[in-house]
């Protein structure tokens, strides 16, 4: 659909069929009466540019630097020659015809457009004018914002801890010769070599380690509401009443 502020961008522009095949250039735009959506545009064509066709543009569309129409060559040069009155307007017998000729159906346009509210009498029957304004609603949508894991590694770390670690040291005994021992003193020869050993022991840290489970660690979100200010653009509809007075004065 071509909007009015597309308007100066189809002017003088190329204008193609449906398969792509230039038909000749847009001339002039013709606005709808009630809903001032353009309506049809005309094409110069001939080998000199010395015919102009009516086609519509309602279903038209930009395609880089032409306008593309959704009816063939052949179909555009056929149409039906109208005389555009010093108004730039079309009668409804012309617009009439050229309907037929591009097989869109009056009654069904006109229905349509009147159901919408936007008909080429709608709203005039009863003197009165409607006045619409935009409204602005504001919802809120869903987006990931970014992402957060858990990660296990490893670190090693060095840890002190004392422990008492026992050792065997000699200590010599001497004890007197008494009737109590007199008897194992005596035992062995009077003079002699002999030797006596003791086996000393010691104790010294043993580290092991063993994995033991210490907690649970997992990952949850909250949720938190903040206020947000939204600006937006609204357009309403302004009515405001002119009134001319007219000079009666009479001389006496």
């Amino acid at each position: 659909m071509i909007t009015q502020e597309q308007i100066p961008t189809v002017l003088d522009h190329p204008v193609h069929d449906t398969d792509d095949n230039k038909i000749g250039d847009a001339k002039h735009v013709f606005l709808d009466d009630a809903t001032g959506r353009p309506e049809w545009v005309s094409v110069k064509t001939g080998l000199f540019g010395t015919s102009e066709s009516f086609v519509p543009i309602t279903d038209a569309s930009m395609v880089e630097d032409h306008l593309k129409v959704p009816y063939p060559k052949a179909k555009v040069k056929d149409a039906p020659n109208v005389d555009v009155d010093a108004g730039g307007h079309l009668s409804e017998d012309e617009e009439h015809r050229l309907y037929e000729h591009y097989d869109i159906d009056w009654d069904a346009a006109w229905q349509q457009e009147t159901r919408s509210g936007t008909g080429r009498d709608a709203g005039t029957t009863d003197g009165a004018m409607t006045r619409s304004e935009e409204r602005m609603h504001v919802g809120t949508e869903r987006y990931e914002a970014g992402r957060a894991r858990l990660r296990k590694y490893v670190v090693t770390e060095e840890v002190q801890q004392t422990v008492p670690v026992r050792h065997e040291e000699v200590r010599i005994e001497r004890e007197p010769v008494t009737e109590a021992n007199r008897g194992d003193a005596a035992a062995g020869p009077a003079i002699s070599e002999a030797e006596h050993e003791v086996t000393l022991h010691a104790e010294r840290p043993v580290v092991e380690t063993e994995v033991e489970p210490v907690e649970r660690v997992r990952l949850t979100t909250d949720e938190r509401t903040e206020e947000e200010t939204v600006t937006g653009k609204v357009r309403k509809e302004r009515i405001e009443a002119d009134q001319s007075e007219k000079d009666d004065k009479r001389q006496p």
